[in-house]
């Protein structure tokens, strides 16, 4: 009997249920009735209305309008979620309210200290997702230029000189001059150490962008052209060699650090194996290679210096070989080489085979982990020779040299001297629009990232001692949740 009366009140408790789930629409929660919120610690809490008491955590489940991880909301947009009644105050307990609800079969309220009244869910915020870089695209990096070798030409010495590059450049199409190249004076010391308002002007263009650079050719004498005798030359190279020489340079390098041309590169004693410069070398090889190692040691010294050092002799034997003026690897970071259309009758063929040549020169600097230059270059006694201006740009292009400037004028040149117009259209042809373009990068076939999936919401927890009652998903939903009868009134009932 005991049972089949627990049995009968069951159905009773359960029928109750559904009439406090409708009385709820319209009046508000009934006491002993708990919505429940499905525990999914991703979901932001609601906030409850300012007006209703606060709910514990456990006791209300917010309507599914928060996205699951992994989803994306799209900017601006708002979760839909339906306006609920507001609450009243639900009636205090009595004693007879108790007893009639027990005799009626309907759960009695429980004390407002045990059950507090189920708050309404305030709407969450949802907050649009930052969006995340794409999945397997890999940055693509870039490498410096090596396709185009660096090139330039000599237009004049001075601010003319930095003035006619632009205008070069339009010539050929706007091809990018990368390399500007001017020459001290060399009549006296103060020219050498780089007198006031001859080198602004240069400075300025190398750092108008990072990827230029600055040739300097610098005389290692005073009087340099002015046809000293090898008696003088040779007692010159061994003053230099004993230091009495090295605080002219030290003016120099500390001159181009003020001006932020740091990393220029300096060519010291060009076309030290001919005949014409004080600074020539065959006098005294000896006393020459010493004296080029203290200067460079000098401007080293100079703090903030990054210069490169670039030997450079004529193409061919000439007075003495440039081999016995070689000063050592320590001191040299270029193998350089003026190589001009001569002498009369000569191919270019022979210029590339003949002892010192070109093809000496790329041997002996492969040979010494060097790479080339060709700070002077152009046509001279063989005139307006076409066949050597394709030959000497097609080799430049095959051994890519650090860089290479073609002097530009007469006899010499193609755009500021009108005597080569044959060897100027091809020089022009070939450098057209030339540019030095960044080359991507090889990279690795990318594997996609899986893509995260949605994450469905958690199942509702339903409180202990709390059986949830299925009230349809109408009445759920504007109830904000599920609603489960607490049972532990009765359990000690037998």
């Amino acid at each position: 009997m005991a049972a089949e009366q627990r049995r009968t009140r069951v159905r009773r408790l359960a029928v109750g249920a559904a009439a406090v789930a409708l009385a709820t629409l319209a009046c508000g929660p009934a006491r002993g009735v708990e919505a429940v919120r499905a525990a999914d610690p991703r979901a932001p809490a609601p906030t409850p209305p300012v007006a209703a008491p606060t709910a514990p955590a456990a006791a209300v489940q917010t309507p599914a309008t928060t996205a699951p991880a992994g989803a994306t909301v799209p900017a601006g947009a708002q979760a839909a979620v339906p306006a609920v009644p507001a609450v009243p105050a639900a009636p205090a307990a009595t004693a007879a309210g108790v007893a009639q609800a027990t005799a009626q079969g309907v759960p009695p309220a429980a004390e407002p200290s045990a059950v507090p009244p189920a708050a309404v869910p305030a709407a969450p915020v949802l907050t649009p997702p930052v969006p995340a870089p794409p999945v397997g695209v890999a940055a693509v990096p870039t490498v410096p230029p090596v396709q185009v070798p660096a090139f330039g030409a000599f237009l004049a010495s001075d601010s003319r000189g930095v003035a006619r590059m632009p205008q070069l450049s339009r010539w050929l199409g706007g091809a990018e001059l990368r390399v500007g190249h001017t020459y001290l004076p060399g009549e006296h010391w103060s020219d050498i150490e780089g007198a006031p308002g001859f080198l602004e002007a240069w400075a300025r263009w190398r750092n108008e962008k990072p990827d230029r650079m600055l040739v300097l050719n610098v005389p290692l004498q005073e009087r340099n052209e002015a046809g000293v005798s090898d008696d003088e030359v040779r007692r010159l190279l061994r003053q230099g060699a004993a230091g009495e020489f090295d605080h002219h340079f030290r003016a120099l390098a500390e001159r181009l650090v003020q001006l932020k041309a740091e990393d220029t590169v300096l060519v010291l004693g060009w076309e030290m194996n001919g005949t014409t410069y004080t600074h020539r070398c065959g006098p005294d090889p000896e006393s020459w290679k010493k004296y080029w190692n203290r200067i460079v040691a000098t401007m080293r010294s100079v703090p903030g210096q990054k210069f490169r050092f670039d030997f450079a002799p004529n193409r061919g034997r000439d007075a003495v070989p440039w081999t016995e003026c070689y000063p050592g690897d320590d001191t040299v970071d270029i193998m350089g080489m003026d190589s001009y259309d001569q002498p009369s009758g000569i191919s270019f063929d022979e210029q590339i085979k003949e002892p010192y040549g070109l093809q000496a020169q790329v041997d002996f600097a492969k040979a010494h982990g060097k790479p080339i230059s060709y700070p002077e270059w152009g046509l001279f006694r063989n005139g307006d020779n076409a066949e050597y201006m394709r030959r000497m740009l097609a080799w430049m292009d095959e051994h890519k040299p650090l860089y290479n400037t073609l002097t530009d004028y007469c006899p010499h040149g193609v755009w500021q001297c009108s005597a080569n117009p044959r060897a100027s259209q091809v020089y022009r042809s070939v450098l057209f629009g030339r540019a030095d373009e960044p080359t991507p990068a090889p990279t690795e076939p990318q594997t996609p990232a899986p893509t995260p999936q949605p994450t469905a919401p958690a199942a509702p927890a339903s409180p202990k001692d709390c059986s949830p009652v299925d009230l349809g998903s109408w009445a759920e939903y504007w109830l904000g949740g599920k609603l489960c009868v607490r049972f532990d009134w009765w359990s000690q009932d037998g």
